[in-house]
Order: C-alpha cells, then sequence, then structure tokens
C-alpha cells in the first residue's frame, strides 16, 4: 500500500458487482477517509462509497483521487464552507426522497473543523436517517503520537492567524488541566510557538506532522526549545497538529470540567 498522500495509482480492490448493484438504505453516511496513508480505508467505507447515490464532498479533485485509486465511480458534489442554503437544502431534499448519501472531508473524519455539522443539523430537522462511519482521525492520531496525558484533552480548531486573537485563544485555555490540541500551518508555526511561550511559560508542546505518510514525524519539548530547532533547521513542511500539555498536577476531570466552565460563563 502507498505509504504516501493519497495517490492515483488502483489499489486492486473491487467490489462484487452484484453488491454494488445493491444500494444501502436512504439517509446521510458520515464517512471517515485516510488522512494520508490509503491503507487507513475501511472495508466499511469502501462498501458504503461504492452503494450510495452520490458522495458530498470538500473538493472533488481530492475526493476524486480516493475513489479512482479503489476503482469507485460515484456522483460527487461539493458542499465546503462557500456552500448556500440552497446547496444544503438540496442535499435533503435527495435524502428525503429516498436517496443515500455519504459526507466526506478531504481528509479523515467529516466534521472536525469543517461544515458538515450544519447538513447533519438539517437532516436531523427533516428526519432522515444519519449514521456515521468512523476512520482515521487527526486529532487523535496526534494525541497518540505526542506523548501528552490523554485521559483528558481539549481541541480547539485551528488557532487564529493574528497574533493578539491567538494569544487571547491561548489565555483562555491556560488554566484548564487538560492537554490541548489544535490545528496550525507551517508558515505560522514559529509565531504560534513564540505565543504559547508568551502565554503558558515553558509548557511541553509536541509538533506532530505528516502523520501517516512516509516522513511522520513528531517534535517535542518547551516552546523556546522548538522555536530554536526550527530557526535553526527552517520550519517544517506538511500539516501540523499542535499538542500542548496540561498545566502541571493531575488532568481535570469530569466534574472539574463541569465547574471550570461555570466559573468562565
Amino acid at each position: 500500500m502507498n505509504e504516501n498522500d493519497l495517490s492515483e495509482k488502483k489499489t486492486g480492490w473491487l467490489l462484487p458487482k452484484e453488491r454494488k448493484s445493491q444500494r444501502v438504505p436512504a439517509g446521510l453516511y458520515v464517512v471517515a477517509t485516510p488522512i494520508g496513508n490509503l491503507g487507513d480505508i475501511t472495508i466499511r467505507a469502501l462498501d458504503v462509497l461504492a452503494r450510495v447515490q452520490m458522495v458530498v464532498c470538500e473538493d472533488t479533485r481530492v475526493t476524486g483521487k480516493l475513489l479512482k485509486a479503489f476503482d469507485i465511480k460515484q456522483v460527487m458534489k461539493v458542499y465546503n464552507d462557500h456552500s448556500t442554503i440552497v446547496d444544503r437544502d438540496s442535499i435533503v431534499a435527495r435524502i428525503v426522497s429516498g436517496a443515500a448519501v455519504a459526507l466526506v472531508s478531504d481528509a479523515g473524519t467529516p466534521l472536525v473543523s469543517d461544515p458538515g455539522y450544519k447538513l447533519i443539523e438539517a437532516c436531523r430537522a427533516a428526519g432522515v436517517k444519519v449514521t456515521a462511519l468512523p476512520g482515521a482521525n487527526a486529532v487523535l492520531t496526534a494525541l497518540q503520537l505526542s506523548g501528552m496525558p490523554s485521559d483528558c484533552f481539549s481541541f480547539i480548531g485551528f488557532l487564529p492567524s493574528k497574533s493578539a486573537a491567538r494569544q487571547s485563544v491561548l489565555t483562555y485555555w491556560r488554566d484548564v488541566k487538560s492537554s490541548v490540541i489544535a490545528f496550525e500551518s507551517a508558515q505560522r508555526l514559529i509565531k504560534t510557538l513564540a505565543d504559547i511561550e508568551i502565554v503558558m511559560g515553558a509548557r511541553s508542546v509536541a509538533v506532530v506532522r505528516e502523520m501517516t505518510k512516509m516522513y511522520e514525524d513528531v517534535a517535542r519539548g518547551s516552546s523556546a526549545e522548538l522555536i530554536a530547532r526550527y530557526e535553526a533547521e527552517g520550519a517544517p513542511k506538511g500539516e501540523i497538529v499542535l499538542v500542548i500539555a496540561p498545566p502541571e498536577g493531575e488532568a481535570m476531570h469530569a466534574d472539574d470540567v463541569a465547574g471550570h466552565l461555570r466559573l468562565l460563563l
């Protein structure tokens, strides 16, 4: 199996024609796709992607490569941050009329930092079936590779691009006793590490990048240590997930989290 990013090369997987002709029941199927290594696709995901009437995706070029790799021919429809209510309603209407539709993101589990939740909310309101097919997930994979405490963690999505806004978000999460996970771009990494140093001090941080791919890498240290490394080596390339260690002390339990949220509110 190809260890690099999604490839157009055929994998040899083929769904028997007799099963491919058997459509899955009407509804919305939320399907996780690989975050890099094609081998992380599940058998159930391939089965459903081949047997729905339409695949809703962020980018037809990206999803098209995945489908082509497994010799799946499908109707695709774009649904992303630029889609309108009309686009969403048309998808829901198709499901209401009896179609089975798969929702995928460019990579990983849908709804993690993408607009899919609005589509699911609309499907729920329309009373149609919604089910999820679990699989690859960048957040959980980064947490595993980081070696940070995993009994309690918080995912905060993409950090703001401006330093002041970024520091404000980091200040909000500074005293929460859980590992904090965020997405970040390679070009902003050093500036973000500097903001973590300013707001959170000498706390351990893991820079997890290119997960499941050939050049997968985990760099862990204090913000200052990581800044020194990347200033010497140059900023790393690829997709990056940051995992920030909790403040010293035990991870926060569920009751503590609820109390902390009440205090913040």
